[in-house]
């Protein structure tokens, strides 16, 4: 077997064999396969595209690539959720917790983030005392007894994608739906659950801005999942906007506990529920999402998502009295309001800038060796939508650093204000569900 007769067979659009694909990510993972024939078949395949099948053998060789995590000793359906990313997606923090005050299993391996703000695991470690580095065992036995833990990433999961990301990364092909769809669901499935809910980001602040091209993306992942022997579901929701209203490690942590209790916002609790009504649904404990629902609803007006949280954050080291009095949190030295500068409705929040924006303060990471401040972020006070008065704050800003000019500046650019009638936009555009 050549790799020339392999670029050449989908430069002319036919459809690769497993035997073929194995050869291809087997090849290149043990250098035996050169970047620039590797880089003609990425090119290949981005004009080419893949068929279905295809799709699940690439994903399937990617996993088998490199190690996979055992989750067999923990009881029941296992159920794994995986956003796409955006600005404030706060839902693993409300997810976990909530999904396990119900049986299901959640056994959560997330890493640290690198942009906007940190991701779930630095996030968790705003709780004085809370850690993600346990064993193996040890995590399986904290699954086993309250449903839930988290772990760091570790192991050498899915090498082959590393090196075809990075490798698209030069190329231009990254923005290809088999390719990422592939890089996406490999990690997913090496990482051993049962079934997984995709949330799949759409709009300013997402990497598929355009509502179609998500679609496409999450039809490919729901399809790969299911033909590789995952139950697989998705959502594609809005992120022209932050979800929520807290931009920040801390903040968001604090957030979290508001929407365990109910009192969250608006369009981070409905995210959550249907999120959740899903992985609750694949793990069978529901029949329907409208059951499922209910039982969520129902866990967080009795109270039980809410212990539960605090179970989670005891069993790894974590405060859990910070659930009861957030401000035991990492604190920012100044507070500081933005104020709108002429009256109106709010048109427009450009989540990516305010991310950045959020960054520049120190909530996340600029290079993987940039130190993140657990304390500084933002609160929105308006969303898209909301009428505002002239001087009326727009939003808190938590810094650590008085010299805010450039910070505000950004701020002020990301935010429009109109006196048009403005239209919000919807949370959710449509729910792919099993095929």
């Amino acid at each position: 077997m050549r790799m020339y007769d392999l670029i050449e067979k989908k430069r002319d659009g036919k459809s690769l064999t497993l035997e073929e694909i194995d050869y291809f990510i087997d090849g290149y993972t043990k250098d035996e396969i050169p970047d620039y024939q590797v880089s003609a078949l990425l090119m290949a395949i981005y004009f080419q595209d893949m068929s279905e099948d295809e799709r699940a053998m690439l994903t399937s060789s990617m996993v088998n690539s490199g190690d996979t995590i055992d989750l067999s000793n923990i009881a029941g359906i296992k159920v794994d959720k995986h956003s796409t990313g955006g600005v404030g997606d706060t839902t693993t923090l409300v997810l976990a917790p909530l999904v396990a005050s119900l049986g299901v299993p959640v056994a959560k391996m997330s890493g640290r983030g690198l942009g906007h703000t940190g991701g779930t695991i630095d996030k968790l470690e705003s709780v004085p005392g809370f850690h993600v580095e346990i064993s193996g065992s040890k995590f399986i036995e904290l699954v086993n007894k309250n449903k839930v833990a988290v772990v760091g990433q570790s192991g050498n999961l899915t090498p082959a994608d590393k090196k075809l990301y990075g490798l698209r990364d030069v190329t231009a092909t990254v923005n290809s739906i088999p390719l990422i769809a592939s890089s996406i669901m490999s990690k997913k499935i090496a990482s051993g659950a049962d079934a997984i809910v995709l949330d799949v980001k759409t709009g300013a602040g997402a990497f598929m801005k355009e509502l179609a091209d998500a679609k496409n993306l999450a039809e490919a992942m729901v399809a790969i999942g299911n033909k590789v022997g995952r139950d697989t579901m998705a959502v594609i929701s809005d992120m022209s906007q932050p979800l929520g209203r807290a931009i920040g490690n801390a903040l968001e942590v604090k957030e979290a506990i508001e929407t365990l209790k109910g009192k969250g916002p608006e369009d981070l609790t409905e995210l959550c529920l249907t999120l959740g009504s899903q992985m609750v649904l694949l793990a069978k404990k529901a029949e329907t999402m409208e059951e499922a629902r209910a039982m969520l609803e129902e866990n967080i007006a009795n109270g039980k998502a809410f212990e539960h949280f605090k179970i989670f954050l005891t069993a790894q080291g974590g405060d859990a009295s910070v659930a009861d009095d957030p401000e035991l949190l990492p604190q920012a030295t100044y507070k500081v309001e933005l104020p709108a500068k002429s009256a109106g409705t709010i048109s427009a929040i450009n989540a990516n800038d305010i991310g950045t924006s959020a960054m520049m303060l120190g909530a996340g990471r600029a290079t993987k060796e940039s130190k993140i401040d657990l304390a500084v972020g933002l609160v929105l006070h308006k969303k898209i939508g909301d009428d505002v008065k002239e001087g009326e704050s727009l939003l808190t800003i938590h810094a650590n650093d008085s010299n805010l000019d450039s910070v505000k500046e950004k701020l002020y650019q990301s935010i429009t204000i109109t006196t048009d009638n403005v239209e919000t936009p919807p949370l959710i555009y449509d729910v792919i569900t099993t095929k």
